[in-house]
């Protein structure tokens, strides 16, 4: 038994694999205790396997679960999170790593003028005075975490000379404790801005991060679960909360949508998977090319570089419950969102603001009985209030056109984000998935000239399902300044002392693992990664690279979903006992033109492998609702997935 978690900001998803069957749930996000929605995603789950909740039955039986969460995104995007104090080295200018608008914004909320400066060239009795001189000055200003990041070739063994005066005066076991993090213990970038950057996002997150993670794996110990809570984290890998390094967490419920779809791209051998996800706080949106996930070397988290790699996934303001408002006489589409609590105006919990999801109420795409799996109730007369206020009012306009122009914002802003990725629109598949992403994925693939959607069977909870693809595994790098064989081998040899000391804390032994070894260099700014082969020599190319590291990767395989071989052709034509009235434009250059549409409805849960139709129509899930509109058709393939093809105007 697998079960895979993806924790948002405004629904929580579980997928569990439970050896052939497939189960997934949802639950409302509890931001202030994500204890609390955590154990209620598994309640919900064991009650889909055997028909009532079942928490102990469910933990006693599970082989492994991984978990992704957003919180430490939304920490970093709201800026709630810990006073930091920062030591840096004597003349160390730290104008250098403020060198735009939102590295300028952070640093004021993160750190302010919480600096410290302290010169390494003293004696061990002077440095000490002036390194608690230092740290008692920053905690008196309110910092309740320290980042020693100092530059410079002596960099380690500075920050250790540091580390070790710091432990003598504040010992880790008095409540009198620093919190202390040093830089070179986090990565041995020698780019000072990036290295502190990362050191001071990974302080920023660490203290909630611990408290929920430890707070979730007590309730696993609690319930006796066979195996520790295993953390998804945003290189695609797993691994045990007290191996995980804070800023890895970032981003990583995107990345688990990424690695579902690097899977289906191979699986189904498309070259180019252009993937939206549309959950309720955002849109994200990625690329899986020739069946690797785009990725920057460098990351990049806010316009802030740091020395992690990071896929490229690119969140847009754009969810179901983003906020409309008219500004200037112009209507706009978030970046901020109603969350989970109170949520849209439809949910009935106190929300008055105007949402997607209210438009599509009120257009008749969602249906306020069976949402949700029908466990919670939209209300008509409540969207149609938010609506009116905040969007038909402020523009002069009637109520149908409100909603014309609300689609129309949603659709449009989509799209503007995803057009530059788009070269080739026919050699272009789209991959629509999240909640509310098969809703638009016809009307924003109409937009961008793409022809072909996937929407696959778990669309619902599709990153939480892509995490289910992911091993325990460990990435680790290294600068290389002696390209000499010996140095290189020594090199590798420290590494895999770490990966041999972090596996064994997994609980495997390296024997149980794969190992693989790279370089990696740069040169005109571009990354490249380069295999050894016979031995440890370098190619004589690496020679001219700006930058060399030694990358190692230790894999522990564990059982993933295996996906149906397809030969899929249509059998049989999908027939529908019921219909369901829903307003839209019949040309998408035309969105004023607002008619009626009696389409015929679907349940996902009923359709075969080779049932087809054409559009309009509605195929809804108990958790996605896609719509299909006049000249586009759907067929079911043997994974339960839906392949959307737009017929070309001539047919």
């Amino acid at each position: 038994m697998l079960i895979s978690i993806d924790n948002g900001g405004t629904l929580t998803d579980a997928c569990v694999i439970y050896g052939a069957q497939v189960y997934h749930a949802k639950t409302l996000t509890t931001p202030h205790d994500l204890t609390q929605c955590f154990v209620q995603i598994l309640r919900d789950v064991s009650k889909k396997i055997y028909g009532e909740p079942r928490l102990d039955t469910l933990l006693e039986e599970v082989d492994y679960i991984r978990y992704s969460t957003t919180q430490g995104t939304n920490a970093v995007v709201q800026r709630n999170g810990p006073r930091l104090g920062l030591i840096v080295r004597t003349c160390k200018d730290t104008n250098q790593l403020l060198r735009n608008d939102d590295e300028r914004q952070l640093f004021e909320v993160m750190v302010g003028d919480r600096v410290a400066e302290v010169n390494t060239t003293q004696r061990d009795d002077d440095l000490e005075a002036e390194v608690i001189a230092a740290v008692n000055e920053l905690m008196s200003r309110g910092a309740s975490r320290l980042v020693v990041s100092l530059g410079g070739e002596a960099l380690a063994e500075d920050e250790s000379r540091i580390k070790r005066l710091t432990l003598s005066r504040y010992p880790r076991h008095l409540l009198g404790a620093v919190p202390i993090l040093f830089s070179h213990q986090l990565s041995d970038d020698r780019n000072h801005a990036r290295r502190t950057w990362s050191s001071l996002l990974n302080a920023f997150l660490h203290q909630g991060m611990e408290r929920f993670l430890h707070n979730a794996e007590g309730v696993l110990r609690k319930h006796r679960a066979r195996h520790p809570l295993l953390i998804f984290c945003n290189d695609g890998t797993s691994s045990r909360v007290a191996k995980t390094v804070a800023l890895k967490t970032w981003g990583s419920g995107p990345r688990g949508g990424m690695e579902g779809a690097k899977a289906l791209a191979q699986h189904y051998r498309r070259k180019t998977l252009l993937t939206i996800d549309i959950g309720g706080t955002t849109t994200d949106i990625g690329m899986v090319e020739h069946g690797t996930v785009r990725e920057r070397r460098w990351g990049s988290l806010e316009n802030v570089e740091v020395s992690l790699p990071l896929c490229e996934v690119q969140s847009l303001g754009a969810g179901g419950g983003s906020i409309f408002r008219v500004a200037d006489g112009f209507l706009k589409v978030g970046p901020d969102s109603v969350g989970g609590a109170p949520g849209p105006a439809c949910f009935g919990y106190g929300g008055r603001e105007a949402t997607i999801t209210d438009a599509y109420l009120l257009l008749g795409i969602l249906d306020g009985n069976s949402y949700f799996g029908g466990a919670l109730r939209l209300d008509t007369e409540r969207a149609k209030t938010a609506v009116q206020a905040n969007v038909a009012e402020p523009l002069g306009v009637s109520l149908d056109e409100a909603l014309v122009r609300m689609e129309r914002a949603y659709v449009n802003k989509i799209a503007a984000a995803m057009s530059p990725l788009v070269k080739d629109p026919q050699g272009t598949c789209l991959l629509a998935f999240g909640g509310a992403g098969p809703m638009s994925a016809c009307r924003v693939a109409e937009r961008l000239g793409i022809t072909e959607i996937i929407v696959p069977r778990m669309a619902a909870v599709f990153s939480a399902f892509g995490i289910g693809f992911s091993d325990i595994a460990h990435n680790y790098d290294a600068a290389l300044t002696d390209m000499g064989e010996c140095a290189v081998g020594g090199l590798v040899e420290q590494l895999l002392r770490k990966a041999r000391r972090d596996m064994f804390a997994e609980g495997f032994d390296m024997a149980e693992c794969v190992v693989e070894t790279s370089i990696g260099s740069t040169r005109n700014g571009e990354n490249a990664t380069y295999k050894f082969e016979g031995g440890l020599k370098l190619p004589a190319a690496l020679r001219a690279a700006e930058d060399l590291r030694i990358q190692l990767t230790a894999t522990k395989t564990i059982p993933h979903f295996t996906l149906g071989a397809v030969s899929t052709k249509p059998l049989a034509q999908a027939t529908a006992t019921r219909t369901r009235t829903v307003r839209m434009a019949a040309d998408p250059a035309r969105p004023e033109d607002l008619s009626a549409w009696e389409m015929r409805l679907f349940c996902h849960e009923e359709l075969s492998a080779g049932d087809w139709a054409n559009g309009p129509a509605v195929v809804e899930e108990e958790y996605f609702t896609c719509v299909i509109p006049e000249r586009w058709g759907f067929l079911v393939n043997e994974n339960r997935d839906l392949i959307l093809n737009r017929q070309s105007e001539k047919a």
